[in-house]
């Protein structure tokens, strides 16, 4: 009997990280478990770099692994390994500290995951990689145990789940409609109730309005290195599952164009109104990714381009996000000088300004728009460098909280992914456009991408002097509950206000009372190891 036919590179992808997830668990290894993150995507970058021809099968594993690399999951592969292996590079000053191993375990597993639903090719596999990046990713959110941190990882945790439920309605509809578990299959023959209900699963995890309350309080509350991954990587999760399973031209497509550009233009506006510069980030990111869905509904070569497009996106917002951790021990002016101008050189690309990354991202999308498509995309770029202008202008305000350690070996890590958002659409730029290396310097291509960016610039003093009024992110979150109410309290105690005329449930006393129980786990320091030491275990019994 084969185990796994075929190349054996994909499956290495996804089995390396649970590796390290249950060495991150042994006593021996634990203290240094974080020292073991920017390892556990090489082999996923390997496969990115390398390739591989052919189908891996694993007919023994869950209802038959059925792994391959496409060109739209190569790019974004190679793009998520690559921030996952810099950003685990930046989160090595966190070794050591309480938690550390905790943090390492479900860093692997959110990564595994991640990287999973890049090369799943059957329904199976790519809801069990799904659900990993959705549910693991909640440790990430939650790491500091912050009153922040719990009220984000509760609001996250309960839209996930929902989302969860959704998307396996969704592919149980599908897969009974195709008769069969093969994406492929699936896409082909998929029908509205399903892929409404996946549009809603799959939307959580991409940000798209009004499934996106989760991702502004998510990423302020997570750590810097956390909230790199969760906005550049985690997030085109989403993103893939929609362009694997959505049909260019169904009938979803006006309902998610709608709300695409609901986020793209509104989600800019309300990061206008936040102090905290990592939820601005994350407003930027939601707006982002409503450009996106609406560049998978609007089908031809534009859907094609989206991996391109999230390409640039990742590397650009990871390297945005990293700084805001190498800000806070910057303490000499040419530190926090040298920090805002890496900033800017990101910022600008993400914006689209001539000859930079994003200008050519948005030039490949743009090829087979509509007119009115293809000046909203641009008019969204006025919004893109207004909300990134106020980040920078909300970055240069923070206050030094380190001691500068390291502040140079630190500055590289997002200065390495600015440096990738710039180059890495023009060494791709052929491969996914097919047009002449000169198109992006063409008059008419400048044109396109400089009167966005030069509004923006002109309205930045504006902006600078005359802020918008401060809102707490959340948005529509705020709509339903506002802190400040009676009963409203952010620790980790409650989300919302309790009802009133709420029965009270008693719950029984003594030693197997529900409290006391949690307090012995609580005590208990190795409940933590034994359960990621399970996941290997429990991985070992699906393969035999």
């Amino acid at each position: 009997m084969t185990l796994v036919d075929g190349p054996l590179l994909p499956l290495a992808a996804l089995v390396w990280p649970l590796l390290l997830t249950g060495l991150s668990a042994l006593p021996p290894v634990r203290r240094h478990a974080v020292r073991l993150l920017p390892l556990a995507p090489l082999p996923g970058l390997w496969l990115a770099l390398a390739g591989a021809e052919g189908v891996t099968t694993a007919p023994d594993l869950l209802l038959g692994v059925t792994l391959a690399l496409q060109p739209d999951g190569r790019v974004l592969l190679g793009m998520a390994a690559v921030l996952w292996c810099i950003a685990g590079l930046a989160a090595q000053p966190m070794a050591g500290r309480p938690n550390a191993a905790l943090f390492a375990g479900f860093w692997c597993l959110t990564l595994a995951g991640n990287l999973g639903v890049f090369l799943a090719r059957d329904v199976a596999t790519f809801y069990v990689a799904f659900a990993a990046v959705s549910l693991t990713s909640w440790f990430l959110i939650v790491h500091d145990r912050t009153p922040e941190a719990f009220r984000a990882g509760r609001v996250y945790i309960i839209i996930a789940i929902l989302g969860e439920v959704a998307l396996l309605l969704g592919l149980i509809l599908g897969t009974q409609a195709a008769g069969g578990i093969a994406i492929a299959d699936v896409a082909a023959t998929i029908g509205s109730p399903a892929a409404g209900l996946l549009v809603i699963g799959l939307g959580i995890k991409a940000g798209l309005v009004p499934l996106h309350v989760w991702l502004p309080l998510a990423h302020p509350a997570a750590p810097v290195p956390g909230s790199a991954v969760l906005s550049g990587a985690i997030v085109k999760a989403g993103l893939m599952g929609l362009l694997l399973f959505l049909p260019p031209a169904g009938a979803l497509g006006p309902m998610l164009t709608g709300l695409g550009l609901a986020g793209a233009f509104g989600a800019a506006l309300w990061g206008l109104t936040q102090a905290n510069s990592k939820a601005v980030l994350a407003y930027s990111t939601v707006s982002q990714m409503g450009l996106m869905g609406m560049l998978v509904a609007a089908g031809g070569a534009a859907r094609e381009a989206v991996p391109y497009f999230a390409m640039h996106h990742g590397f650009a917002k990871g390297a945005l996000f990293l700084l805001v951790g190498v800000m806070l021990i910057s303490r000499a002016r040419w530190q926090r000088a040298l920090c805002l101008a890496v900033g800017a050189v990101a910022a600008a690309s993400v914006a689209g300004a001539p000859l930079t990354g994003g200008a050519l991202a948005k030039a490949a999308v743009k090829q087979e728009l509509e007119p009115w498509a293809s000046t909203l995309l641009s008019l969204s770029s006025v919004f893109t460098g207004l909300v990134l202008i106020w980040f920078l202008i909300r970055l240069a305000r923070l206050k030094p909280s380190g001691t500068g350690r390291g502040w140079a070996a630190r500055l590289s890590l997002p200065g390495l992914l600015a440096a990738l958002a710039l180059l890495a659409p023009w060494a791709l730029w052929q491969d996914w456009t097919g047009l002449e290396p000169g198109y992006p310097a063409r008059l008419e291509t400048l044109r396109d991408a400089l009167w966005p960016v030069a509004i923006a610039a002109v309205l930045a003093p504006f902006l600078a002097r005359w802020p918008l009024p401060t809102r707490p992110p959340g948005d529509l979150l705020l709509c339903l509950v506002r802190p400040g109410r009676p009963g409203w309290r952010a620790g980790p105690a409650r989300l919302l206000p309790p009802a009133k005329n709420a029965r009270q449930v008693r719950l029984p006393a003594g030693p197997l009372a529900p409290s006391a129980l949690e307090a012995a786990l609580s005590r208990w320091g190795n409940a933590g190891s034994v359960l990621l030491l399970l996941i290997p275990l429990i991985f070992a019994l699906l393969v035999g």
